[in-house]
Order: C-alpha cells, then structure tokens, then sequence
C-alpha cells in the first residue's frame, strides 16, 4: 500500500468528524437562529457551551458506526455512489443510537428538530468532505501521484484489456511498468533490477486459467520481493482470510493479503509507536545520559554506533546502538567466526566476545545498548515490536520461507526475544517471528512489550 494512500485513508477521519461537527453546529443555529424560531419557539434549554460538548462526543458514536460500516476500509472503493450508501448507513445507525439514549435519558436532549437536521445534514456534510478527499486523490492519480506499479503477467485478450484500461483510466490507481508475456527467467531478471530500483509494487497475472505450476513461481517472487500479488480470478475461487476478490476494470481479480499488518494495522501500529517511543525517549533521558557518560569515560570511541542493518521489504537501514565493543570491532570479525556459537543459522554470535568493554557488558546484560533505537523507532525504520533486525549477509543467507521476516519492520524486542532471547536456534525464531507476522494486534504488542523487562532482569544471555 502506497504511503499516500494510507494517509488519503486515515484523513477520512478527522475530515469525517470535522463534517459531523458542523453539521451538528448548523442544525443547532437553523433552530436557534433562524426563522423557525419565530414559527416554533424554542422550548428547550441548553447553551452553545454545553451543546458543543453533546456533539463532540456524538461525533465519536458516528465515526464508530462508519467504521464498523467499512467506511475505513483500506481496499479500493468499490465508487463514491457504494460509498454515499454506506454513508447513508452509517448516518442512519448513528441516529438509531442517540435516539435510543434520549428514549433512556429523555434530560440529555429534547430538541427532535436539531437531531434529524443533524442526522440530514452530517448525511450531506460527510458526502462533500469524502468528495472533496477522492477528488483530490483522483486529481493527484491522474498525475501519476499515487499510482501503483504493477508488472502485468500474461498474453490473453484478458491481458490485454485489463492493459488498456488500467492505461485510460489512471484514477484506478494502478499504472503498468512493465508487461510479460510469458514469465521466464529473463521476465524474473527484469523483475529483480526493476524492484531493486523501487519500480514495482505489485504483480498482477491477468491471463485467465493459468495452471498452478505457472502461477507458483510468480507467487514466490511476489513474496520473495514483498509485492502485493493479484491474479484473475476464475468463477469459483476459494475464499479465505488471506484473500480478498475486487474488480479491476470490471475484472474481477483475487488479491493474496500477504499480514493483517496490511492497511489500518500498519496505521494504528505506527500511531502506536510514534507515541510509546516519544515517551519512553523522554522518561529514560537521564539514563541514556548517564550511560553516554560511562562509555565515553571506559574507552575509546563513540558513544553511539551507526551499523547497517536490513528493514521492511529488504530495504538497508542506519541502526543505532550504544558503542559496547572496543573502537574498530567490526575489524576483528573474520578472526572470531570460527567461534560462532550460531552455526545452524545465518546469526553470528560467541560467548564472552572480546571485543566488548566493561561498560559494554553491564549495558548488554540490561539491554541499555538498546536504547539508541528508540529513535530508529520514532524515524520509523523500525518498530517497537517485531523481528529482529539482521546484517546484509545475515539476510543473504535466509531460506526462502526465511524471508517472511522482512515483511514488516524489524523491533527492538519481538516474540522471539522473550521467549529465549540469543539461545533459540535461528530456525526457532525465524519461526516465532512469522507467527507474530501473521497473527499480529496491538493487544499481542502490549502483551510483548510488558514481558521483555521482566525478560531481561531475569538474566537471560542478551542477543
């Protein structure tokens, strides 16, 4: 999902609450301010103050109700016109709700006049807001701002079509980088460098009837590459969580979801990090000053080091760390691999390594080296939870299956960690780490997040 879809989505919001408000703010002054008064006097009473606070929690209810009508659906809208329903829906629910806290509670509110113009008017308001929103993204869409690469698979008239339309009509979203006839090893060649250049997004097979053996290898390299993958779908496709059947210029075609961190999760998880990170950067400021202190009084060198790290999508990284090993470390690497103690995967790791100073290891056993990627965290390379971030190499040597972990961005406790931290064998923790992947919530993260302190004060080996 392109980033400024995602921030076209998570608009909606506060535009759809800033409608609701006014809304509720001009049925209030027609009542109040208008020539109705002078045919129907008021009777109630209730001052703008107190008004103003009513339909600022009303609007809560109505964003509630829109969400559980799909209105913040991260998919593709399947038009404005399926969306003014859903609106109506949404509106209408809204209502039903006040009505029945007013039946309950008849002191909340009594004006009947205010409560069906605001329901009419937050209908009429929420339309324009959402029309001026789509027509924007579409102005932007038909400049290319937005668009969706996508590397075309197959040769039918179907191919064809699907082609042609996604050529015409770019508010779609999708424009095609490139086409394949037939996806060979030149097609997978092209594939790599285009990817490697950050020019494809998605692969979409739009032959029909495909056979399996074909469509497979387009698949793994979809997920090798962590592109969003769609294929035409027959008559009867087998429908499950981790799929979802759109239409792409009226063809229908089957996306593969590749995590429920896909849309909204990757939203709210990134919320979530922004803010915890922020927090914990500033309540442990003078434990971070303290610990800059102490390294630069025990050796030579940095206080912090810049190491190269790989992210989401394979993408490299500057990862921070507290400086725990003497200056020029990295130099002595080659000599120590004979000692790995993590032969069975790609890790490389020893007991008691050299390398580290005094101070380094008292910051390892309390994980205080860690600190430093709580900006990695706020910058957005990394995440408070999730895998573990690997070197180059490391990630060189991953199986297939193996590079799963590379969907999401890397964390700096995750699954893995608190369950055996560094004397899991990489296997192990490859395999924990996809369940994270593919069960994620922000329940799971708070459960995680809470458990690694104890982790680390109980004394397990620090990775």
């Amino acid at each position: 999902m392109k980033k400024i879809n995602l921030i076209f989505t998570a608009l909606l919001v506060p535009i759809d609450y800033l409608m609701i408000f006014c809304a509720g703010l001009g049925a209030y002054y027609l009542r109040v301010g208008s020539f109705i008064q002078e045919i129907r006097p008021v009777f109630f009473e209730i001052d703008l103050g107190e008004y103003l606070t009513i339909i600022a929690v009303v609007g809560i209810f109505f964003l509630i109700t829109f969400a559980l009508a799909g209105l913040y659906s991260i998919r593709r809208h399947k038009g404005f016109m399926h969306e003014i329903g859903r609106v109506f829906i949404g509106c209408s629910a809204a209502l039903t709700i006040i009505i029945i806290v007013i039946f309950f509670q008849r002191e909340f509110f009594s004006s009947r006049f205010i409560i069906l113009f605001g329901w009419l008017f937050s209908c009429v308001s929420v339309m324009v807001g959402r029309g001026i929103i789509r027509s924007i993204q579409r102005i932007l869409l038909a400049r290319g701002i937005g668009l969706r690469l996508v590397a075309l698979v197959g040769s039918d008239p179907t191919s064809e079509e699907l082609a042609g339309e996604l050529h015409k009509n770019p508010s779609l979203g999708f424009r095609v980088a490139v086409r394949y006839e037939h996806f060979d090893d030149d097609a997978k060649k092209d594939l790599h460098d285009r990817v490697a250049a950050d020019r494809i997004d998605d692969i979409i097979v739009a032959q029909r009837g495909m056979p399996t053996n074909e469509m497979l290898p387009i698949k793994e390299c979809a997920d090798d590459y962590h592109l969003g993958f769609h294929y035409s779908a027959g008559l009867f496709e087998f429908q499950s969580p981790h799929i979802q059947l759109e239409t792409i210029a009226d063809v229908p075609v089957v996306e593969v979801l590749r995590t429920r961190l896909d849309g909204w999760g990757k939203i709210w998880k990134r919320i979530f990090d922004i803010v915890l990170s922020f927090l914990v950067m500033l309540l442990l400021s003078p434990i971070i000053l303290l610990v800059s202190i102490l390294i630069k009084i025990d050796s030579q060198g940095p206080v912090i080091v810049s190491l190269e790290r790989i992210g989401e999508r394979g993408k490299t990284f500057k990862f921070y760390k507290f400086r725990s090993m003497v200056k020029n470390a990295h130099l002595l690497k080659k000599e120590l691999l004979r000692e790995n103690d993590r032969r069975d995967g790609p890790l490389f790791k020893i007991k008691d390594d050299p390398r580290v100073t005094r101070v380094g290891r008292l910051i390892r056993k309390l994980s205080l080296d860690e600190l430093p990627q709580l900006w990695n965290v706020f910058h957005g390379d990394m995440s408070l939870v999730g895998p573990r971030p690997h070197e180059p190499e490391e990630v060189q040597q991953y199986e297939r299956w193996q590079r799963k972990l590379l969907t999401i961005k890397p964390g700096m406790t995750g699954l893995a960690q608190i369950s055996g931290r560094s004397e899991l064998k990489f296997a192990e923790e490859a395999r924990l780490d996809i369940y994270y992947i593919q069960n994620w919530s922000i329940g799971i993260d708070l459960w995680i997040l809470l458990k690694t302190p104890r982790v680390v004060l109980s004394g397990r080996t620090a990775s």
